[in-house]
This record gives C-alpha cells, structure tokens and sequence, in this order.
C-alpha cells in the first residue's frame, strides 16, 4: 500500500514537474519568437517618447527645475513614475532587458541555419529547368558534360555558387545526371543577420556604457571654473561599478565665452574659451569648445549645453561694507534671454526677531532683460538676445528662508511662507515694491531703503556656460554596431536571392541539348533580365557560331534592291514584272490544288528541305498548322494544312521560286495529303 502511494506520489511530482517544463518552453519559445521582439521594440520606441517630450534631469537640470515650477499640479505624478529620468526608470530597463533576451534567443536559431546553408550544395536541377519561367533552351554539338561544365564557369565568372552533378549522379531512368545547380545571393540573409547581431551589440554596448561611465553638468561663470569630482557638478549620474572616488582628475577653467546672433535673434554660433589640465601635475592647454564640438580629456568628453547671464549682486550695510555679493545666474525663458532670477542671502547681518529667534534673511526675485525696452502694456522685454541694454526688475523679500533646517530646496524658487515683501528706493522712484535697475548705468544700479539700512547694487554682467561631462568607455562598441546595422540594412534591402539550373541532354546522333532556368524569391522583373543575360552568354560559350542558325542573315538568293536613283526609271518595268509574278503565282497555286487532289504517301524523312535538318521527322498526315517555313526555302509560306500551299507574293521576291519549287509541292502534297476529303 505504501510502495503502491509512492509510486502515485512519484508519477504526480513528474508529471508537475514536467507541465513546469513545458510551460518554461513555451514560455522561451514566446518571449524569442519574432513577433514579441517586434512588440518589445516597438515598446521601447513608445516608451521613449515621453524622454524626448520632457525635459531630463541628466541633461538639463535647469529645465527640469523651470518646468516643476511651471507646471505643480503634475510635475510630481510625472517625479512619481520617473519621467524625468525615463532611459534609468524601471519600466523602461524591464524593456530593454527583454529586448535584448528576445533578440538574441530569436537570433541564435536563425545563425545556426545560415551556417549550415552557407556550406550546403544548392538544390539539384529540376528535370526540365527550361520549362521554368523565363527558361530557355537550345542544341549544342559538345557533348552533356562538356556543356555543363562550361556553363559552370561562366556561372562562376558572375559569383553564382556552382555545383555540378557528379561522375556517377543518376536520374531517376537510370541516365547519366549531367547538370549543375548555381545559386547567388546569401549575402540578403547574412545582412539580415548582420543587422540584427549589430543591433544586439549595441544594446550590449549601451547597457555596458551605463554600469561603466558617468555624466555630469556643472554651470561655469566666465572666469571661473571646475574640477572632475562629484562636489563641484550640480547633478551627477554615475555607473553602478563607477567608484566618485576614483575620476580621472581633469580640471577646467572658462575664460571667455562669446554668442553671435543674426539680426532677427537665432543664434548664430557660441564659443567657450577655455583653459584645462588633464592631471594634477599636468600643464595647462587651451582649447574652444562649441556646440557638437567637445573637448576630450582622457575617456570623457566635455559637452557645451547652455548658455546665460549671470548678474553680479553686491549687498552693503550702513557703513557701505561688503556684507554679501556673488554672480547669480538667471534661467533663460524665451529666444531673447529674456530670464528669470532668484538672489537668496542668507547672512546679512540683521538681528533675529520673535520668541524663537528667527534670523532675517533676504531673498529678491526678478526679471533679467539683455536688451530691455518698455513695451506699453507689457512692461519692460527684451528685444534681442545679446546684452547690450541690460535691465533687470527685481522686488525684495525679508524673514526666514528656513535654509538652515536641512530640507532641500528649489535654488530657483523662493518660499515667501514666513517672508514679507518690502519696498525700495530706486532708478523708479522711493518706496516701490518693484524697481528697475540698469547694470550699465552706475547711476540706474543702486537700490536703497532695505531693512535695516542695507543696499543692493548690481553693478554688472558676466555670461555663464553649461557643460556636461560625459564618459562612456563603450561608445566605439556603439559606433561600431551603428555602422554595422546601417550596412546590414543596405545589404538584405539591396541583394536578391536567386538561383539558377541548367541540365544538358546527350543526342542520339551525337551534341546535346542545353535547359536553362532559374528562380528569384524577389524582384522577378529584375532577375528575369539578369537569367537572359546569363543565358545568352551560356548559349555563346557551348553554342558556337558555325552551329547555330542565324535568323538574322540576309538571303543571299534575294535580288538587291534597286538604288534609290533607279526608282523613278523603273517604275514601269516592276509594274510589268509584278504582273507576271502574279501570273506565275495563280498557275503554281492551280498546281499546288491539283497535286493535293492526288493521294500520296511521300514520305520527306531525311530529305533537307533548304538547309533546314529535318531528319527523323515524319510529316506525312501531320497537322502543321501555324508553322512556320520561311527558313525552307518557301520565303513568306505558311502550311497551314489547308491541303493549299498558299503564297503571299506580294511581300517577298522570291515567291516564283517558293510557288515552282519541287520540295515545296512535294512537302505541301505530303503535308496535306492525309487532311484533303
């Protein structure tokens, strides 16, 4: 009884174990099958969409931040799903990784057959190729094997894979096989295979690029600079076996940065002077870094992104000291620069208030023109994009910016929660929440009236670059498999398969007969002009000149044509002999009918009609209808086994002889006799 329970126990475990098997099959065979794959990249072209549509933290933080700012009600629903970081979000890997896995389990079928196929002979010839559309055939006086073999080489001469039937190779009545089978065009396959290997590769090369390398972006005012360490860029992504630590110790200074523009504002061209070292103990070089022309230092490469103003802020207390001052950049909002800037100082000298102590800190935010003038109904815009007229409207807040509590906070944002908004003496006028101030004017800079006697100058401009450092040790695996696919694509799009047969048949009487045919998967148009070329010079090679008939020879019997001279003076006498002609033509047609009346059993075998073989060929009682004899002797007679040889004499000149020839009264007779009641 237990021996019997184990047994069941046992067959249910296996079979449990075996539908787990069977569904991890059909679950393999699933996820590499070609249409899931085209699914998975179609997803992943969808998915990327959102990546091209809104701005990206490890591209351009600035944008990111202005566009949380413009839009709070959704901008943390898209934080949420990671849509400002959509090629690191987690749905877009789960992707990506599928890709890859069903690309390659798809791939690896497809190479095995290839391979085999590149080392299989192509198929045999088909019993009658010349049968195939756009087949051909013809006689040839070399032997079978002699004509095959030179049909291989002029196969070979045009690339095709030739395979000739061997010395003992059979067909199915037990005659010898003298055929070669050729095919061309196995470079489709290996493009397309090509291409999809390549495209494997430089998902590989993008996914190692992202463990092995980093990026960084760090905005630079005009005349200061930075160094490679995870400190001194404003936003930073690296590898997972990237170690901070360890980057390479480059640094680099901006000395000078210059923006052209056309009359009506688009940018003409940016150009960023700068000085840099490669490492610590290292001289320093210069270098112009533009848009799509970076500058390399070691495996990275430092990117030019942005560009902007940056207004130079100088807060003063009673007795005109320095109490703050710095360079602040502004965020650029339209094609005219015309930005947006935030000053926040949190040291300024001001007793704390309240019961808590809570220290007065100030904060101005404002509107930075480059070229300002006063718009009615507008207020003050900015006309063109370089600074030649600068102007900023700015209003000041004082109270507490709660900076010291640790909470991270939006560097372009104030918070006014526990702040108040005071007015100023200034460029406008005395006690005005908003004032306008020019940097270029030092008597339009100045602002006055703040808490606790305090002044703000903004006594000048400098523009400010944003670069991004970028260092992907697999970019040439990439570049690499970019080419590749692009010559992948161009091969299995360019290149037709197609193959070619040709069999040759012994004579009895010695020669053979040679059958050309061929297939093509695609363009038939195409291939079909390629076979006859093929064909033709086949038949040239095992089809010399001195056997083969040439229809296109003039009939030496033919009289010349009269010179064109002669025409007018012999009109008359051709008049004269196309009477006669046509005499001669009603009495050999009267002949013809009665030698048809008379039974007969002219048998023509082996008689040449006109330097046309016939032998072997019995015609007597042999319906020929249709035929054509003109290369007989009987130029312009057709034996339609009428039981009449009838003669057209108007088109030919030597329709006389073809009406009086005995050979053809005998061959009419005998063509007709059978037919004739």
């Amino acid at each position: 009884m237990g021996t019997a329970g184990a047994g069941v126990g046992a067959a249910a475990s296996l079979r449990t174990r075996s539908g787990a098997v069977a569904l991890l099959v059909r679950s393999w065979r699933q996820l590499t099958s070609m249409r899931t794959a085209l699914v998975l990249l179609f997803l992943l072209a969808f998915f990327a969409v959102p990546g091209s549509l809104i701005p990206q933290r490890n591209i351009n933080p600035m944008k990111v931040e202005q566009y949380i700012a413009d839009h709070p009600t959704i901008a943390p629903w898209l934080e949420r799903v990671s849509a400002f970081g959509v090629f690191g979000s987690p749905w877009f890997s789960a992707v990506y990784l599928l890709l890859f896995i069903s690309l390659i389990g798809c791939l690896w079928s497809r190479v095995i057959w290839h391979a085999r196929a590149l080392f299989t002979a192509p198929p045999k010839a088909p019993a009658r190729p010349g049968r195939l559309p756009g087949g051909s055939s013809w006689t040839s006086s070399l032997d079978a094997a002699e004509a095959v073999a030179r049909a291989r080489g002029v196969l070979r001469k045009r690339r095709f894979r030739v395979a000739v039937a061997g010395a003992d190779a059979r067909r199915p009545d037990g005659s010898p096989d003298h055929s070669a089978a050729a095919e061309k065009g196995f470079l489709r396959e290996t493009g397309n295979l090509v291409f999809h290997i390549a495209l494997v590769v430089m998902l590989a090369g993008v996914g190692l690029g992202s463990w092995f390398g980093y990026q960084g972006s760090v905005l630079v005012i005009t005349g200061n600079g930075f160094a490679n360490t995870l400190i001194a860029y404003d936003t930073y992504s690296g590898g997972a076996l990237v170690d901070p630590v360890d980057l390479p110790p480059f640094s680099m200074t901006l000395d000078t940065f210059e923006a052209t523009y056309q009359d009506n504002g688009q940018p003409a061209d940016f150009r960023a002077d700068v000085t840099y070292a490669e490492d610590l103990d290292s001289p320093t070089k210069t270098a112009t870094v533009r848009v799509n022309h970076p500058l390399k230092v070691g495996n990275a490469k430092i990117y030019l992104v942005g560009h902007g103003y940056a207004p130079h802020f100088v807060l003063r207390d009673k007795a005109g000291e320095v109490v703050w001052e710095s360079y602040v950049p502004c965020t650029p909002r339209d094609g005219m620069f015309t930005s947006t800037c935030t000053v926040k100082i949190p040291d300024t000298g001001l007793p704390a208030t309240g019961a808590l102590k809570e220290p007065q800190q100030l904060a101005f935010s404002g509107v930075f023109t480059p070229t300002t003038v006063l718009k009615p109904g507008h207020g003050y815009v900015s006309t063109y994009p370089a600074a030649t007229a600068p102007g900023l409207t700015i209003t000041g807040f004082v109270g507490n910016l709660h900076l010291n509590e640790g909470i991270p906070q939006n560097v372009y944002t104030v918070d006014t929660r526990d702040m108040t908004q005071f007015t100023m003496t200034g460029p406008a006028g005395e006690n005005l929440i908003a004032q306008v101030v020019a940097p270029n004017n030092p008597k339009q800079r100045t602002l006055t009236g703040l808490p606790g006697g305090l002044s703000l100058e903004v006594d000048g401009v400098r523009e400010f670059a944003t670069f991004q450092t970028k260092s992907d040790p697999y970019k040439g695996l990439v570049l690499g498999a970019s080419i590749a696919i692009i010559a992948g694509l161009i091969a299995s799009l360019r290149v037709r398969r197609r193959r070619v047969w040709v069999r040759a048949t012994p004579l009895a009487g010695g020669g053979c007969t040679v059958e050309i045919g061929g297939l093509s998967r695609s363009d038939a148009q195409g291939f079909a002009t390629e076979l006859t070329t093929v064909a033709q010079a086949i038949r040239d090679d095992t089809a010399p000149d001195d056997t083969a008939p040439d229809d296109t020879a003039p009939d030496e019997s033919a009289p010349d044509a009269p010179a064109p001279d002669e025409h007018v003076r012999d009109e008359t006498a051709r008049d004269e002999t196309a009477k006669d002609h046509t005499a001669k033509d009603r009495t050999a047609r009267d002949d013809a009918a009665g030698a048809a009346a008379v039974p007969g059993d002219t048998d023509v075998t082996g008689t040449d009609v006109a330097g046309t073989d016939v032998a072997g060929t019995d015609v007597a009682g042999t319906d020929v209808a249709g035929t054509d004899m003109s290369g007989s002797g009987a130029a312009g007679t057709d034996a339609v086994g009428t039981g009449a040889a009838e003669t057209d004499a108007a088109t030919s000149t030597t329709s006389e002889d073809a009406a009086t020839s005995t050979t053809s009264e005998d061959a009419a007779t005998s063509t007709t006799s059978e037919r004739e009641p």
